[in-house]
């Protein structure tokens, strides 16, 4: 079974769009704090603010079914492939009902890049993310 983060999110008042559902901008907002979490546990150290820092340089969102203010919402965040220089997330934001199995809303793949930012270059993904993405 792979690592995989799940993340609880807490939605704002104003994440809400005029037909009452929430808004495609703030699904991603509420996908980047999943990615946060899954980075921290993974990569350790900082890749947001390190030398050595991870970039989004792709994303690719299916959104199968509508997300309500008083839905029960959370993402999960998993790494699906892993190349030389980049590696791909798969997120997947649920709504967990009390009725039943949680159900899939949206979902998101992010290509992510690491990036030197001191040479400005991407560079081959270090040993370590490697094997810490792998498990």
């Amino acid at each position: 079974m792979k690592f995989r983060t799940t993340t609880e999110i807490q939605k704002r008042f104003n994440d809400m769009d005029c037909f009452h559902h929430i808004n495609n901008v703030c699904q991603q907002m509420y996908f980047d704090v999943g990615k946060s979490e899954y980075l921290a546990a993974t990569l350790k150290g900082n890749a947001a603010t390190d030398r050595m820092r991870v970039i989004t340089v792709a994303t690719n969102t299916s959104y199968m079914a509508q997300v309500r203010f008083d839905d029960q919402t959370y993402v999960t965040t998993e790494c699906e492939k892993i190349g030389n220089k980049s590696f791909t997330l798969l997120q997947r934001m649920y709504d967990h009902r009390d009725d039943g199995a949680p159900i899939v809303k949206t979902e998101s793949r992010s290509v992510m890049v690491a990036f030197d930012f001191e040479r400005q270059e991407s560079v081959e993904l270090p040993d370590e993310w490697r094997e810490n993405l792998s498990k």
